[in-house]
């Protein structure tokens, strides 16, 4: 359940996921009840209150929180698994740093709710990569793994010792049409769908059989609205939930691109991240999720293609 009069604030919400979670949370509150912040205005989201905002300042942050009345908080404002490879310290800062203003501030009672994503990056190479259990060895070689790593079990131990109502979701790649990606190593399975439409031809940086975990982005916001929306004693981990999705090669999804457009062809030319996906696992378990706050996604690989290409025709 949720009460209309909350007041949201998504930071970050330019990013893949913020614009579409915007959007969503506002057919529920109401436009003027959902905040966007982030460090540049969102031309996709003019109808919602916008708050430029740097998660670091929590000066800043509190401003906010305080001017708009804000009950819940969003946070997804963070460096992803390559471009962290990139620019590790400052990866490391904002993904750490900007999560303990939150949860700060709600440990002071600013706000009553917190929303915090993980990720399939906690896992590693000693993790099971089949049917990944939600309880299991967790080793991360990226920045990014390791701060949502560190991160989860912050978040644990807020709840624990202060009482905060945190929430997470360990998404798996996420599959979009209404934003561009944000420099994660899935990203070629929403690059794939742009290339099909414009050229019948993609490069892909993954070789042919490197399976990986995927969401319709679609799901991905139901569940994380779904869980944010659970009574809190359904809420039994307070690390993060995994989130199983669809587990498929880049081979796989090209095949059924085809169907649609029979002419398309893909070749495959790996980089760095190629070493990334082959610490994450192929398939995950999700019985948690299910059973706790009774989750179930709606998208299996030929709905999503046909989805994803609908839309960007």
């Amino acid at each position: 359940m949720y009460n209309k009069e909350d007041k949201i604030l998504i930071i970050g919400a330019g990013g893949q996921i913020g614009i579409e979670l915007v959007q969503e949370l506002s057919l529920l509150y109401g436009s003027s009840n959902v905040i966007a912040a982030d460090l540049k205005p969102i031309e996709a989201l003019e109808v919602n209150p916008f708050e430029k905002l740097d998660v670091l300042d929590k000066d800043a942050l509190l401003g906010v929180i305080k001017k708009h009345k804000i009950s819940h908080v969003y946070l997804l404002a963070a460096l992803l698994s390559a471009t962290g490879e990139q620019n590790p310290m400052f990866a490391w800062k904002l993904n750490m740093e900007g999560l303990f203003n939150v949860l700060d501030l709600a440990k002071e009672k600013h706000i009553s709710r917190v929303y915090w994503p993980s990720s399939i990056a906690v896992f590693g190479p000693t993790t099971p990569r089949i049917n990944t259990p939600q309880y299991t060895v967790m080793e991360p070689t990226t920045v990014y793994g390791i701060s949502k790593q560190a991160g989860e079990r912050w978040c644990e131990w807020y709840f624990h010792k202060y009482g905060v109502d945190v929430r997470s979701l360990r998404y798996p790649g996420l599959i979009g049409w209404k934003s561009a990606p944000g420099g994660g190593t899935t990203d070629y399975a929403v690059h794939i769908f742009h290339e099909a439409l414009k050229n019948k031809t993609y490069e892909c940086f993954l070789s042919a059989d490197t399976a990986l975990p995927m969401m319709h982005m679609e799901d991905a916001i139901r569940a994380t609205i779904e869980i944010m929306h659970a009574p809190a004693e359904n809420i039994k981990i307070r690390g993060s939930y995994n989130l199983a999705g669809i587990s498929f090669t880049p081979e796989q999804i090209a095949a059924e691109i085809k169907k649609h457009i029979p002419d398309f062809t893909i070749t495959y030319k790996t980089d760095f991240r190629q070493d990334i996906a082959n610490s994450w696992p192929q398939s995950i378990l999700e019985d948690e999720a299910r059973n706790d706050w009774k989750w179930s996604a709606k998208y299996n690989l030929p709905s999503l293609v046909k989805n994803m290409l609908q839309n960007l025709a």
